[in-house]
């Protein structure tokens, strides 16, 4: 595998500080994780300091797990070749350097940009990004050399000598399917039931974001608008499919319903009109709202217009009441704040803009890679179902749960991946009856690694990071922090993780394991673990 030189990554002055301000919180956060565990690992070496280059590859054995120290040693070795790896993995990168998903970010949280860095004098969304920001000192060297110091792939014989024992538990079920593919090459190394179609759960989610970005692209977004029908006098709040659209003060970087209701009361006025007909229109998606597992605390009903995910307290992710009509709830939020810019409506009701509809004021959410990042990093449901029937739109399917399983598939499809036993019911992994198979989730985890397929770049660096982020900051504390990447998924009676992991000698795999009929949670989650923590300390040859 080629990797590029990194080019010098360019200052963006205040931009850069308000990014920083955003990210401070959860940096700190990742630093209290770490700090106990560094001062474990620091405890746990130094007496063996002095055989450190003796453990670099430490062996994996029945009896005996791996230890922190030996990741730490393994790391001093492999580190700056495993970077020169990682440095591919975790793009896209523009051509200063910077991580897209960032610079994105960036433009979406305030449309600045240019030598003054000005603030616009008006709120909304502009069609054109923000310009460069000047120049200033090379923060970050480039890489010298390529990754021909990670020694090559595992062997399947030696994967399956250690994985084996592992899957064949009474705690992983009646039946443990899992898939090991290497990344440089895409060649599969272990498959123990790759091919069974089994339920996914959440890892479904990996699914539906690698079919979003094939479709849509990383760079699109979601607009909700506003729009006057010129004969009735009629103001139409316009859902796009927004399901990260806030009517909290803060904002967080999102597309803010308040923002919208300023932007449409200024439209307004200069029409010398205040007191106008509200209704709203989420003609977007069809189909039933409600998800088959009925009212669920994980998943509001999916409209094309809500506030929030329809959250009825001040959560941002995992389960929480739903308001039971989303689009009535924002639209009637959206026209409090229109009252409070002297702008009276009437009571919302549902209706349709016309072609003929005079546009006044849009908002939009932050590119589809900020998106499918915060999808797999909190497991969102909503995100999930809204960027299912996202890719349905973009694929001419009806825009419905039948719909966005069909176009997942069909994007799928496109990519290559093996189709054999997937069946896609819905976006999020909440139905039982989505079947997917452990090889095409190794697959397109590679797939994503792919340097012809950057688009798909997302669907690696949303995954929880373990010991750190997402569902995964708790697990792994004391193995291989930081070295896994995975999407969990959990049902009753189903556990699964697929993700990415290095191994002793620096080689970068995907994996998915998938097991059926558990009877305890907890014991088949740490059943994973430990398959998931012999494979980061394998060289296995």
């Amino acid at each position: 595998m080629v990797v590029p030189k990194l080019r010098p990554w360019r200052a963006a002055g205040p931009r850069v500080t308000r990014v920083a301000s955003a990210v401070r919180p959860r940096l700190a956060q990742a630093a209290d994780a770490v700090r106990p565990r560094l001062a474990r690992a620091a405890t746990a070496a130094k007496p063996r300091f002095a055989r450190i280059t003796r453990a670099v590859t430490p062996q994996v054995t029945r009896s005996r797990g791996p230890k922190t120290w030996q990741y730490t040693a393994g790391a001093a070795t492999a580190g700056l070749a495993l970077a020169a790896g990682v440095v591919t993995t975790v793009g896209p990168w523009d051509s200063t350097g910077q991580r897209t998903a960032e610079r994105d970010w960036a433009a979406a949280r305030e449309r600045t940009g240019g030598a003054d860095h000005g603030r616009p004098e008006t709120s909304g969304t502009t069609a054109e990004g923000p310009r460069p920001a000047p120049s200033a000192p090379a923060v970050l060297t480039g890489l010298g050399g390529g990754v021909d110091t990670v020694k090559s792939a595992p062997d399947g014989r030696a994967l399956a000598d250690v994985l084996d024992p592992l899957l064949d538990v009474p705690e992983l079920g009646t039946r443990a399917a899992a898939a090991i593919v290497d990344v440089a090459t895409g060649k599969r190394l272990y498959g123990a039931g790759a091919t069974a179609s089994l339920t996914p759960a959440s890892t479904t989610k990996i699914a539906t974001a690698a079919a979003a970005l094939a479709a849509l692209g990383p760079d699109h977004r979601l607009t909700t608008r506003t729009a006057l029908e010129p004969d009735t006098g009629e103001l139409v709040l316009v859902g796009g499919g927004d399901p990260t659209l806030t009517a909290r003060k803060q904002t967080k970087g999102w597309a803010s319903l308040r923002d919208l209701a300023d932007a449409t009361a200024r439209a307004l006025k200069k029409r010398d009109l205040r007191e106008v007909t509200l209704s709203y229109d989420t003609t977007l998606y069809e189909g039933p709202a409600l998800h088959p597992i009925g009212v669920n605390d994980n998943l509001a009903p999916i409209t094309a217009l809500m506030a929030d995910e329809a959250r009825t307290d001040d959560s941002t992710r995992g389960p929480a009441p739903r308001v039971a009509d989303p689009a009535k709830d924002a639209a009637d939020r959206f026209a409090s704040f229109l009252a409070d810019h002297g702008i009276r409506t009437t009571s919302p009701g549902p209706s349709k803009a016309t072609d003929r509809a005079e546009a006044l004021a849009e908002v939009s959410s932050p590119p589809l890679s900020a998106l499918v990042e915060r999808m797999l990093t909190n497991s969102d449901n909503d995100i999930g179902e809204a960027l299912a029937r996202q890719t349905a739109v973009a694929g001419g399917e009806r825009a419905d749960y039948a719909g966005a399983g069909a176009a997942i598939e069909a994007q799928l499809k496109k990519l290559g991946l093996p189709m054999s036993g997937v069946d896609v019911k819905d976006g999020s992994g909440l139905d039982r009856a989505d079947k997917l198979t452990p090889g095409l989730l190794a697959t397109l985890l590679a797939k994503a690694a792919d340097p012809t397929h950057p688009e798909l770049r997302p669907t690696l660096t949303g995954l929880p990071v373990a010991g750190f982020t997402g569902t995964l900051t708790s697990r792994y504390t004391d193995g291989p922090a930081g070295v896994v990447r995975a999407k969990t998924g959990t049902l009753t009676g189903v556990n699964a993780l697929a993700g990415t992991v290095v191994d002793q000698d620096g080689r970068l795999l995907s994996f998915a394991l998938l097991a059926t009929n558990t009877t305890d949670p907890a014991a088949a989650q740490s059943a994973l673990d430990k398959a998931v923590t012999a494979l980061a300390s394998c060289g296995c040859r």
